[in-house]
């Protein structure tokens, strides 16, 4: 899977990115997604979060991290299988500061929460939801496994 990491806000270290995209390729393989996908994340901060929170989703305030999945096909609209093309996930963006306050309110490392929202991000853009309890355990039971394999257990 090719992953294009933008840090919008200058302040991660390499080792943070590198994490993150370990991590996203590992559960890339774990979830079976085809080596020809694609995944654009971006680190923001909380001012530019609570703008693309208020636009898309109406609501006022920052928040941790936003999918935007482009792979959904809307009823009536085309479908485009071509082997050839990549296929492209969609966007995920993560507050720097929200991972932050985050990290400081459940008592783990800033890594863990770095990995814990970019997965989330990712299952979002594969069709997981946490609308109601039996999809919220089954996608936060996903999240923990992915997690605990890759050795970043709370």
């Amino acid at each position: 899977m090719r992953i294009d990491c933008n840090d919008l806000t200058e302040t991660l270290e390499d080792s943070h990115l590198q994490l993150v995209k370990d991590l996203l390729l590992f559960t890339a393989t774990k979830e079976k997604i085809p080596d020809k996908a694609e995944v654009s994340l971006s680190f923001v901060t909380n001012k530019e979060i609570q703008k693309i929170n208020a636009t898309y989703r109406g609501i006022d305030q920052p928040t941790d991290v936003i999918s935007f999945a482009l792979e959904e096909e809307a009823e009536g609209e085309l479908s485009v299988n071509d082997a050839d093309l990549p296929l492209i996930l969609g966007d995920i963006i993560i507050s720097i500061e929200k991972a932050e306050e985050q990290r400081e309110a459940y008592g783990h490392t800033f890594e863990r929460e770095l990995g814990f929202l970019a997965v989330h991000g990712l299952l979002h853009l594969l069709g997981y939801d946490h609308m109601n309890e039996d999809d919220e355990k089954i996608m936060f039971g996903k999240q923990e496994e992915i997690l605990g394999a890759f050795d970043l257990e709370r």
